[in-house]
């Protein structure tokens, strides 16, 4: 088994529900067992300003599934889910999102498979989620995740039970 962590995000279509159907879908998942999730976060959106907020988390799976078909899973959740990919339109609304953060200790640098993200070390709304479940979790080839946290910008980033979205 492999541990894997995923980001999942949701600005769409009610948010809460969409990050509790696509913990669902992970769970039933062949090959994939302990789903533990991390507690949620509204975040203010990245990349596009004019947009709602985010609910964030980070789910933690042990899985036998290879990489590829992990990601080729996470892409089909979203399709169920209704996502539907703009490649000119990188950063908009969306009902649901799912990135593969890490995998193991394993590095991958595909055109369609990169882990760990390329984008994790910068975003507090994944940093934030992934160390409450791992705190002391260290970024194949990049080292300690908190170091990372330490520069970034926390503002907006809001837990989802004392919050609610802003827009």
């Amino acid at each position: 088994m492999t541990r894997a962590f995923i980001g999942l995000g949701s600005n769409q279509n009610h948010p809460p529900e969409q990050l509790d159907k696509a913990l669902r879908q992970l769970t039933s998942l062949s090959q994939t067992s302990r789903i533990t999730c991390s507690p949620r976060y509204w975040t203010a959106p990245w990349g596009e300003p004019d947009q709602p907020d985010f609910l964030n988390a980070v789910a933690a799976i042990d899985t036998r599934l290879d990489a590829e078909a992990l990601l080729q899973a996470l892409l089909a959740i979203e399709s169920n889910q209704g996502r539907t990919r703009n490649e000119g339109q990188r950063w908009g609304p969306r009902p649901i999102d799912l990135d593969l953060l890490l995998y193991g200790e394993q590095i991958f640098d595909q055109p369609e498979l990169q882990v760990p993200h390329p984008r994790m070390t910068q975003r507090a709304f994944v940093l934030v989620p992934l160390l409450d479940l791992a705190p002391d979790l260290m970024i194949p080839g990049l080292g300690a995740a908190r170091d990372y946290l330490k520069g970034l910008d926390q503002t907006g980033l809001r837990p989802a039970e004392n919050a609610t979205p802003s827009r």
